[in-house]
């Protein structure tokens, strides 16, 4: 037996049993984590931004940071960890990026990250929106009318001569 297959035994006799949600770097999450103290274990909730994941199989891990009183808070979770309960995926985000470190440089309006089509939240509207005897419909709302480069000028010369 090759050194390779021993391995990826290992690898797979370590693996997680229940699977995480999927979730990339930029995504908002929350992390319920056990907690013992003494002989009593708690879950402990830890909610921040997806900086960074990797992926090498049973140490695949995944960093996520919040601000905390005014601290920036960064924890490394690995994927296959018996102590994390469950991970909640809050907000879909849109980044650019698979390391998010330069929001360590950021704060406040400025660290914020813009959401991603398709994200939770996206998604309970949308089943709130479908009839009640058609939980299967896909939503048919009309796509939002935007235009870039519009201010307020602009809009009130086009208001005026519609008007007129």
């Amino acid at each position: 037996m090759s050194a390779q297959r021993i391995l990826d035994s290992i690898d797979k006799a370590n693996r997680r049993q229940g699977d995480l949600p999927d979730f990339r770097p930029g995504d908002s999450v929350k992390v319920w984590a056990k907690i013992r103290e003494g002989e009593k274990t708690r879950l402990q909730a830890f909610e921040g931004v997806c900086i960074r994941r990797t992926s090498r199989g049973a140490r695949s891990t995944f960093t996520v940071r919040k601000i905390s009183y005014g601290v920036g808070v960064e924890r490394i979770f690995p994927d296959n960890s018996p102590n994390i309960e469950k991970v909640e995926v809050l907000a879909r985000g849109r980044v650019h990026q698979a390391r998010l470190y330069y929001l360590r440089d950021l704060s406040g309006k400025a660290a914020r990250i813009k959401e991603r089509e398709g994200g939770p939240s996206e998604q309970a509207v949308a089943a709130a929106a479908a009839p009640a005897g058609e939980e299967g419909a896909a939503p048919t709302g009309e796509p939002k009318e935007k235009i870039k480069g519009r201010g307020k000028r602009k809009r009130k010369k086009e208001a005026a001569s519609a008007s007129a």
